[in-house]
């Protein structure tokens, strides 16, 4: 049904908004899940390899640039519109970035920059949780 009424390039495009909006949806859910049911630096377990820690990151991964929430705002704004630019309007022209794997690939980063993004800009700090 899809296939057979949207140009190829247009079937890669929703690839790329689903595959962003299900990361938003997904990254946002655990994360309220997280805040609900974890006070802050509360482990599961207690030990081990894997672990989900309630942690609040106001750097970016890992911790870098710690408390650095605004200058990270911009870079996510500046990246939501790179990435949105690069797929809307720059994939058709730039072939190399018009298969699906590319845009699964661009709409899964997007996803999770976005998850962040709404963190810093309602809570000033991303809430993270997986601790290997």
């Amino acid at each position: 049904m899809l296939k057979a009424n949207l140009p190829q390039y247009e079937r890669r495009n929703v690839t790329f908004s689903l595959a962003a909006l299900l990361v938003v949806a997904a990254d946002q859910i655990s994360k309220i899940g997280i805040r609900s049911n974890l006070a802050t630096g509360e482990s599961l377990p207690e030990t081990g390899l894997f672990r989900i820690v309630h942690v609040h990151n106001t750097g970016a991964a890992f911790g870098l640039f710690p408390d650095q929430s605004f200058s990270l705002t911009l870079v996510s704004l500046a990246s939501v519109v790179v990435l949105l630019l690069l797929v809307l309007f720059f994939s058709r022209r730039f072939t190399f970035f018009d298969n699906r794997m590319d845009k699964l690939a661009l709409g899964l980063i997007l996803g999770g920059t976005v998850g962040n993004l709404i963190d810093r800009l309602r809570l000033g700090y991303v809430t993270d949780f997986i601790d290997i």
